[in-house]
């Protein structure tokens, strides 16, 4: 693997990891509950970061890094498309509720929520928006990076080896 796409990888899980470490601190220090859409974003962030830095470690040759890519741009566009609901869901509060939902209750019961609650367990409302920055609220800024981190994936997939 060339050493522009392993920095791609590498800018990737940076990407992934400080969301997440940011996202800890919103919940833990400015007490915003995660929402399940929030937590869904969150299984997102962890799954691209993972299999980001594995093909760091890993540095596979042309098969293994299509593998990695197209892992980490499926969870991209599926991250992406659960922050645009997200967004939408905090212009438009009335239109869904999200409270106690059976997303919440599945999200709630998966293992990893009960292994890392603090992580992956759901108690927000989707519609709230407590923070902004630059007049766009979390998941706006969420579905950015989602879709950054799709066109550096589907680069490091579509990429030649040389």
């Amino acid at each position: 693997m060339s050493p522009f796409i392993r920095i791609i990888f590498l800018t990737v899980f940076l990407i992934c990891a400080g969301s997440l470490v940011y996202a800890v601190y919103l919940q833990l220090v400015k007490n915003l509950l995660p929402c399940p859409l929030c937590v869904a974003q969150r299984l997102s962030y962890w799954v691209i970061g993972l299999a980001a830095i594995v093909a760091v470690a890993h540095n596979p040759r042309s098969l293994g890094r299509r593998l990695y890519s197209g892992v980490m741009m499926i969870a991209a566009l599926l991250g992406g498309v659960v922050a645009t609901r997200h967004s939408w869901l905090v212009r438009y509060p009335d239109s869904f509720e999200c409270g106690i939902s059976s997303e919440e209750k599945f999200l709630n019961s998966l293992p990893i929520a009960r292994w890392w609650p603090t992580m992956f367990e759901a108690n927000g409302d989707c519609s709230e928006s407590s923070w902004e920055f630059m007049s766009l609220a979390i998941p706006d800024w969420s579905a950015i990076l989602f879709i950054l981190m799709a066109i550096l994936s589907g680069y490091a997939l579509l990429a030649r080896q040389r």
